[in-house]
């Protein structure tokens, strides 16, 4: 007879949702994923519920594995982990006495990790060798700076929250793709006769689901942010007594927004002057009125200007003080976690390299060559081959033979292909984990339901081995992960009180704002220095709310959007059949082509074979392609980072992706 067991876990993915999932165990197998509907989820989405196909998957890493074929051939033979522990030591140390720690890289991004599997016992770790810093910028590096100098952080409106506001608009984000939890409160606001506006490149919600859908061309979300801000300046509907009790850096913002007339953001943005003003004045008149602000709009060099812009809105009216009203970004800031209080504090000056342009640090092409050069990549939460802006610099990097690459993964994603050491990871249905939602206001500390699949080990145990092996005594590399959980739980505060200790036997745990979910600028407030909104904070550099002007030696501006199949790359292992670019009707028609025509994408650095697909769900001048797309899934093998520069941004030297400026034509043989 089968043995069937349930349990109950929190979702590590990135997304905003802290989903409680169900999982069903037979025969200490994963059965089935679904919502944990008494721990208040009520439904998932397709990609989680699906989860458990990656656990089995044929290309799931069982053991370690050394490479024996040439580099990114996928040839690997089977190794214990103690020959591989100590090949990676061996390396680690020989490339510190000839090029000093430096000469390492640790490569990684924990957007689906918790507090435990990224940035602590790997820091640690790293810090002991005298590793190069990563500086991790692909995402949410501006919106982060700017809502840390703006507000200090401050929590956001509640998703369920939403439901009572009387204007909302979505701008950057794509609730349907990630975050699905949120649809339902748009719906019901909606339904009480609420005014619901999306701002993005593409359509992002289906029809009768919005009243306005505002299609800027990318890059350009700024001029239609100072474009609404000048209007309301000349109407005199500036909350003026509300700015000044709470907020400072007014004028250097009015300022700017004075050279936008509705026309020129109109005429930048590609919309109707029209449409900006009916949002414009819908948000005005409204109470309650919140902004769903999301990292869409920061994918581009006038992204950190544009995230302070849209976040400065609800402070320009003065829609803070009730229920519903004011703003959502990163829900984060609800938490404070104290990393010293786990593992003692960390002393670690190295040089920091900027992770969205590992294709220059490591390409031997480069024209400015690293001093010292990396000598030794260790990739683990990252796939960067398919992720990280410029592919082809990246698999040049890749395939030199004085760099040694080591990979912790679950499947073998294209990054592994190219390694010369492949290690099993857990999922996390197969580990403990400690995880703060970003969206929700809840935490959950997650436990194994099931044993690993072949010799998968945590990250944790993955460099506390390592550790021991190179000698270093830090008594943390001794803990076990369930005794790591339970101090991260003790060093974790939610809401300003102290975590539960129940969250480290896999409980969760909402906050408890005064009881009730806050209220920005009534139960909860600016965490900055001063207690004040500062409308023009410093991290915006010497020219706050300066706009630049976008590339145009290419016809059409691409964006790289999240999708309903895949979570950054996770997932690509089964989840993309094959690549596809959306036209435009027009633009299609332009050009000769059909939904199913082979396409070239091209720009001076690089170019994609792929299906192309025509929708009106792009505007005119745009096309997308899906970001993390695995290059199986091509018809050359390249994805959309071969198209995407490396250039970065004044604010945290973030990613420019959406930056990238494309041609389509026909493919020919």
């Amino acid at each position: 007879m089968s043995h069937r067991e349930t349990h109950v876990t929190t979702c590590v993915l990135d997304c905003p949702d802290g989903c409680a999932l169900e999982v069903e165990v037979i025969d200490d197998r994963v059965a089935s994923i679904g919502p944990a509907v008494e721990a208040g989820t009520s439904f998932i989405c397709g990609k989680v519920a699906n989860f458990h196909q990656r656990l089995y998957h044929e290309e799931r890493v069982l053991h370690p594995l050394r490479r024996t074929g040439p580099k990114g051939s996928g040839h690997f033979e089977v190794i214990s982990w103690q020959q591989a522990l100590e090949e990676i030591a061996e390396r680690l140390l020989a490339v510190r006495q000839e090029f000093g720690g430096e000469a390492i890289l640790p490569y990684h991004y924990g957007g689906s990790n918790g507090l435990l599997t990224d940035d602590l016992l790997d820091d640690l770790f790293f810090a002991r060798l005298g590793a190069s810093r990563l500086a991790k910028t692909i995402c949410a590096v501006p919106a982060t700076e700017v809502a840390v100098g703006m507000y200090g952080k401050m929590p956001g409106v509640a998703f369920e929250d939403y439901a009572r506001a009387q204007c909302i608009v979505v701008w950057g984000a794509n609730p349907r793709g990630s975050n699905i939890h949120l649809v339902p409160f748009l719906r019901e606001a909606r339904g009480r006769g609420a005014f619901v506006a999306s701002i993005d490149p593409r359509e992002n919600f289906g029809p009768g689901e919005v009243d306005l859908h505002l299609p800027v061309l990318p890059g350009q979300d700024l001029p239609v942010a100072l474009g609404m801000i000048n209007r309301w300046r000349t109407q005199g509907v500036l909350d003026e007594a509300f700015l000044r009790e709470h907020a400072r850096g007014l004028d250097p913002l009015l300022e700017r927004a004075a050279e936008w007339t509705l026309e020129r953001a109109a005429a930048v943005a590609g919309v109707p002057w029209r449409d900006i003003a009916h949002i414009a004045d819908r948000l005005a008149e409204s109470s309650p009125a919140v902004v769903r602000c999301g990292w869409g709009l920061e994918r581009n060099k006038n992204g950190a200007q544009a995230i302070a812009a849209v976040l400065a809105i609800p402070a320009l009216l003065g829609k803070f003080g009730v229920r519903g009203g004011g703003y959502t970004l990163s829900n984060n800031g609800g938490t404070r976690f104290d990393r010293d209080a786990v593992t003692g504090p960390l002393e670690w000056s190295t040089r920091r390299l900027n992770m969205t342009q590992l294709g220059r640090q490591i390409d031997p092409d480069a024209e400015e060559p690293l001093d010292p050069p990396v000598k030794m990549l260790f990739v683990y939460n990252s796939n960067p081959l398919v992720s990280t802006p410029d592919q082809n610099a990246i698999e040049r990097g890749l395939a030199r033979d004085d760099l040694f690459t080591v990979v912790h993964e679950q499947v073998m994603t294209d990054t592994a292909r190219w390694a010369d050491l492949v290690l099993p990871a857990t999922t996390f249905l197969e580990g403990t984990d400690l995880r703060v939602s970003y969206g929700d206001y809840v935490a959950g500390g997650i436990r194994p339901v099931i044993e690993p699949v072949g010799e998968a080990r945590t990250n944790m145990q993955l460099f506390g081995a390592l550790a021991r092996q190179l000698g270093m005594i830090d008594t943390a590399f001794s803990w076990s992960d369930e005794e790591l959980l339970r101090r991260a739980v003790g060093a974790l505060r939610l809401a300003g009180a102290p975590a539960e200790s129940t969250l480290a036997a896999g409980s969760r745990q909402d906050y408890d704002f005064a009881g009730a979910t806050p209220v920005q600028l009534e139960t909860v407030r600016p965490l900055t220095a001063d207690g004040k909104i500062q409308l023009t904070p410093t991290q915006l550099g010497p020219a706050p709310y300066a706009w630049l002007e976008p590339a145009a030696d290419f016809p059409l501006a691409l964006v790289t959007p999240g999708s309903d199949r895949l979570i950054n790359s996770t997932l690509g292992e089964s989840n993309v059949d094959t690549l596809t670019v959306t036209l435009h009707p027009d633009d299609a028609a332009r050009r000769g082509l059909a939904s199913g025509s082979p396409v070239r994408v091209y720009n001076r650095q690089g170019e994609v074979h792929c299906q192309a697909r025509v929708s009106d769900k792009v505007r005119p001048g745009v096309v997308a392609m899906p970001k993390g797309a695995w290059r199986r899934s091509s018809l050359n093998g390249a994805t959309s980072t071969a198209l995407c520069p490396d250039t970065t941004q004044v604010v945290g030297g973030a990613a420019c992706f959406n930056d990238a400026r494309v041609e389509v034509e026909e493919l020919t043989a």
